[in-house]
C-alpha cells in the first residue's frame, strides 16, 4: 500500500519561497509572511508533518540571506527551507523574460504580448536545472514531490535527465492554452514532454484539462485516454499519468471570521459614510493586461451614457496594485488607466462632490481590502483570462449579508464554480458589461441574496482544504510509489519532419487511438 502524503516527506517546489526578503532601513535582512493560496495551504500541513519548500528568496544570488534563520525570525520553525541562489541575468532571462514574456501572455490568449527570444529559452532551461538540482540534493526516496506552476514545467525533465527517480505532482495555476495557441510556442515539444514526466498534473478548470490533453493527441503519437470524472488516466507509450482538474479555493472560515471584526465593520461603514446615498461598485487588481481593467473602465463609461439615472447615484473605487511596472508594457497600462480614469471623472463630474471613480493605486493593507469586499454592493472581477481568479471568492465570502451582486467574466477560472449566482459578462463587451452593472445596480434585494447565497456555498464547500485533500487523494490514488523504469525519452513524439497539423485526419485519428 502507497503512504499518504501526509506519511511522506512533502516536498514543495514554487518560483518563491513563503516568504518575502528584504532589509530594514539600517540593512539588516527582515522577513515577513508572503500572502496567496498556496503559501495558507501549505504551511500547516509542513508545520504539522515536516517537509521542506524549495524556492527563489528574491533577493540577488550574491546576498548571503540564511532562509531558515529568516524562516525562525517570522516563526515558521518545523520545517526545512531550501534556497535557489538566481543571478541577475537569470531573473532578467528566466523569470521576466520565458515566464512572463512568453509564457504568461500566450497562456492567457494574447500572443501579441509575447517576446519569443531563444535566449529566454535558455535561461529557462538553464534556472530549470537549478531547481531540479535542488530536488534531487533534498528530496528523500520516498518523498513527494509538489511543483507548482508555469516558471518551473521543466523541473520534470531536468529530474529525469539527473536520474531522480521520485514521486511527482505538478499544479498550473494559471489556464493552460488551446492546440491553436499552444502551437505558436516554439518550444511546444519540450514543454508537453516535460509535463509528461509528473506522476500528476493538475489544472485549474475542466477546460484547460482538456486543452491539455487535446495538445498531447495532436502532438504526440500513441496517446490514449480513459477513465471519467475529475481525474482521466492518459497513456503515451509506456508513459502512464493521471490528470485532474482541482479548482483552488480560499480558507473560507478564516476570510468570512476577520470580514465580521468590528474594525472592518466600522471601515466599511465610514467608506459609506463618506460616500452617503450610492451604491459603491468596486475593483482591485494587480497591475496586468490579463485583468481587463481598462476594458472594465470604458463599459463604466457607457453604463453611465446608456443608463443616466445611474449618474451621482453610483461610485466605483478602482484599486490597482502596482507589479512589474519598470517593464514597459505595465508602465503603458498604468498610464493607459489613469488617463481613462482622468477622462471619465472630467466627463461625468458634476457640482455637489459626486466623483464617479475613486481611484487607487497602491497595495491595500489585509483590514482595508476587507471593509472595501463588506462596503461594495457590486464586485466587478472582469480578467480578459485567468486561471481562477480568487478575488471573486474573497468577495463573495466576505459579503456575510449577502446583499450584494458579482459581476464576472466568462473567461476566469472562477466562472465555471460561480456562474450560477454571478452576472457573466463577456469582457470583451462593452456594451453588455455595462448592461450587467446596470442590472447589479437595479437587482431587487431577494434576488441579490439568493445568488450570493448560493455562491457562498459553493465557495464554503469547495475551500482551500478541499482543493489540498482532493490533489493529495488523486496522487495517492493515482500515482504508484514504485515508478516506472521503462520511460521512453520521447513518449512518443512525432518523428523529425512530421508535422501533426498537417496529417490527415483518419490518420491522426489511429494514432491517438
Amino acid at each position: 500500500m502507497n503512504p499518504s502524503p501526509a506519511e511522506q516527506q512533502l516536498v514543495i517546489v514554487s518560483n518563491r519561497l513563503p516568504f518575502i526578503v528584504g532589509r530594514d532601513p539600517a540593512g539588516r535582512l527582515e522577513a515577513r509572511p508572503a500572502s496567496g493560496g498556496l503559501v495558507t495551504a501549505m504551511l500547516p500541513i509542513l508545520r504539522q508533518k515536516g517537509g521542506t519548500w524549495i524556492g527563489w528568496t528574491g533577493l540577488p544570488e550574491k546576498d548571503d540571506a540564511s532562509p531558515a534563520a529568516l524562516a525562525e525570525s517570522v516563526g515558521w520553525p518545523g520545517f526545512a527551507v531550501v534556497p535557489v541562489a538566481l543571478s541577475d541575468e537569470e531573473v532578467v532571462g528566466f523569470y521576466e523574460g520565458f515566464s512572463n514574456e512568453i509564457i504568461w501572455p500566450l497562456f492567457h490568449d494574447l500572443p501579441s504580448f509575447c517576446e519569443f527570444a531563444p535566449s529566454h529559452w535558455d535561461y529557462y532551461l538553464r534556472v530549470n536545472r537549478k531547481f531540479a538540482r535542488a530536488i534531487a540534493d533534498n528530496a528523500a526516496p520516498d518523498s513527494l514531490v509538489w511543483v507548482h506552476d508555469y516558471h518551473l514545467i521543466n523541473v520534470g525533465s531536468e529530474l529525469r535527465q539527473l536520474g531522480a527517480r521520485l514521486r511527482t505532482a505538478f499544479f498550473l495555476h494559471i489556464p493552460f492554452p488551446s492546440i491553436d495557441m499552444f502551437m505558436k510556442l516554439p518550444w511546444r515539444q519540450s514543454l508537453l514532454r516535460s509535463l509528461l514526466e509528473y506522476g500528476l498534473v493538475g489544472f485549474q478548470t475542466l477546460n484547460d484539462r482538456r486543452n491539455y490533453v487535446q495538445c498531447l493527441r495532436r502532438l504526440l503519437r500513441g496517446v490514449s485516454v480513459s477513465g471519467k470524472g475529475q481525474v482521466l488516466r492518459v497513456t503515451v507509450g509506456d508513459r502512464h499519468q493521471a490528470v485532474g482538474h482541482f479548482p483552488i479555493g480560499i480558507d473560507f472560515a478564516d476570510f468570512a471570521h476577520r470580514a465580521a471584526a468590528p474594525e472592518v465593520r466600522e471601515r466599511a461603514q465610514a467608506l459609506h459614510n463618506l460616500l452617503p446615498d450610492r451604491r459603491l461598485l468596486f475593483g482591485v487588481d494587480r497591475l496586468d493586461y490579463t485583468k481587463g481593467i481598462l476594458l472594465r473602465l470604458r463599459a463604466y463609461r457607457e453604463a453611465l451614457i446608456r443608463h443616466p439615472e445611474l449618474r451621482q447615484r453610483v461610485t466605483l473605487i478602482q484599486v490597482v496594485v502596482p507589479s512589474r511596472e519598470h517593464i514597459s508594457t505595465y508602465f503603458d497600462l498604468r498610464t493607459q488607466i489613469e488617463q481613462l480614469v482622468s477622462r471619465i471623472n472630467g466627463e461625468f463630474t458634476e457640482p455637489g462632490g459626486w466623483v464617479p471613480i475613486h481611484y487607487v493605486f497602491r497595495s491595500l493593507d489585509p483590514v482595508d481590502l476587507l471593509a472595501y469586499y463588506r462596503a461594495a454592493e457590486v464586485a466587478l472581477v472582469t480578467p480578459l483570462k485567468d486561471g481562477m481568479n480568487l478575488v471573486a471568492k474573497e468577495y463573495c465570502t466576505c459579503s456575510i449579508e449577502e446583499d450584494c451582486v458579482l459581476v464576472l467574466s466568462e473567461f476566469a477560472g472562477a466562472a465555471a464554480q460561480l456562474r450560477g449566482g454571478a452576472l457573466m459578462v463577456n469582457p470583451y463587451d462593452i456594451e453588455g458589461v455595462a448592461d450587467a452593472i446596470y442590472r447589479a445596480c437595479c437587482m431587487p434585494e431577494q434576488e441579490r441574496r439568493r445568488r450570493m447565497r448560493r455562491m457562498r456555498r459553493e465557495i464554503m464547500r469547495r475551500d482551500l482544504f478541499w482543493w489540498v485533500s482532493s490533489f493529495f487523494n488523486a496522487v495517492n490514488k493515482e500515482v504508484p510509489h514504485e515508478l516506472q523504469t521503462n520511460q521512453s525519452d520521447e513518449h512518443g513524439a512525432m518523428a523529425d519532419g512530421e508535422n501533426p497539423v498537417d496529417a490527415e485526419p483518419g490518420d491522426l485519428h489511429r494514432r491517438v487511438g
